[in-house]
């Protein structure tokens, strides 16, 4: 250490201070500032960044947002901190897209526009335009935010309207939508597949697509980042008995699905995708009944081994992974979705 440059040492030191620390250090000189703003400064301070004592639980509902961190050994989480929207906002009503490297991918319910916003740093960046990019619509639209090779932060955007699908990226590089062509089935395009939010993984983004009757056609598509082709792959061979419902999940850098069947009982086996094809990971045996109305989905990993599961209403149940399979559900608080992620706090800006 003591033959390294001053320079190397300071930036050893500064890519794994806590992002509200980077950000307070900026002020501390004009070096600083620079070394601190430059692109591979936030690409290694990110890296470092991704663990478990940086994961956050955002949490909004009508009166206030909140972040709260994630106490892991007691699978819960810790005191709330109050977070003020930097955008204008009516009664709380952002709804939570995609989230990636501490960024989230938001729309606000009363404008449909879509905006990238790092809830730690307080940035944010609208991604509508004049031209009718950017403003996304529940039940119609998908989004997935993802990064390229060239470490270009990206918002693939799919649109339906009046029977037209169109395809859109944003680049967050050169601050632009543009178009690319869908190159699968045109009949996704209709309101009668739902589309589920896009879960980057591996340099691929993953949508399930489903139909929405009992038995209908589910499929998983697959949009290569870096050659922007689409392609798509087989759900895993889950029995069509009752509802089906697939929840996609990157644990790891490994992308999994749970995949829930069932009527008045429910059972979820979890999966893993090995090149096209799903392997059975665990299997659990019929919860007790559920009401359709309280339809579980999933929130998210957490890395001591633990996953969450909600149903729609927001009751949550956790499964511990160490154990046998599925041995133990049990109540705990809070929930994800529309109105909630979990995402790492970062320096990662939503513009350059």
């Amino acid at each position: 250490m003591a033959d390294l440059p001053i320079h190397t040492i300071v930036f050893e030191i500064l890519t794994r201070l806590p992002a509200k620390d980077v950000g307070r250090s900026k002020s501390v000189c004009k070096q600083w500032y620079a070394l601190l703003s430059t692109q591979d400064f936030v690409r290694i301070h990110c890296s470092r960044s991704l663990v478990s004592s940086n994961q956050r639980v955002l949490l909004i509902d009508d009166l206030t947002c909140s972040v709260r961190p994630i106490i892991s050994k007691s699978n819960d989480y810790g005191p709330s901190s109050i977070v003020t929207f930097p955008f204008h906002h009516q009664n709380n009503d952002v709804s939570i897209l995609s989230h990636l490297n501490g960024l989230l991918c938001v729309c606000l319910n009363h404008t449909y526009e879509l905006l990238l916003w790092n809830p730690t740093t307080t940035a944010f960046k609208r991604l509508s335009t004049p031209d009718s990019h950017g403003f996304y619509i529940n039940n119609l639209d998908a989004v997935g935010l993802y990064v390229d090779a060239d470490d270009d932060y990206k918002v693939l955007h799919i649109k339906r309207r009046s029977g037209v699908l169109g395809v859109y990226v944003y680049s967050r590089e050169v601050d632009s939508w543009r178009n690319i062509p869908f190159i699968t089935r045109q009949e996704y395009l209709s309101p009668h597949f739902n589309w589920s939010a896009g879960t980057f993984c591996g340099g691929t983004l993953y949508f399930t697509v489903c139909e929405c009757w009992l038995g209908g056609t589910k499929r998983v598509i697959c949009f290569d980042v870096n050659s922007e082709q689409f392609k798509e792959i087989s759900f895993p061979p889950v029995p069509s008995i009752g509802m089906v419902q697939g929840v996609l999940v990157n644990v790891k850098n490994e992308l999994h699905m749970f995949a829930s069947t069932g009527m008045f009982e429910m059972t979820i086996d979890l999966w893993t995708l090995q090149g096209d094809y799903w392997i059975k990971v665990l299997s659990c045996p019929p919860i007790p009944p559920i009401s359709l109305s309280l339809w579980c989905d999933i929130t998210h990993y957490v890395t001591n081994g633990n996953w969450f599961v909600m149903t729609k209403l927001g009751k949550l149940f956790t499964i511990e992974m160490d154990m046998k399979p599925f041995e133990c559900f049990y109540p705990v608080s809070w929930f994800r979705g529309f109105k909630g992620a979990v995402f790492v706090q970062t320096i990662v800006s939503p513009s350059i």
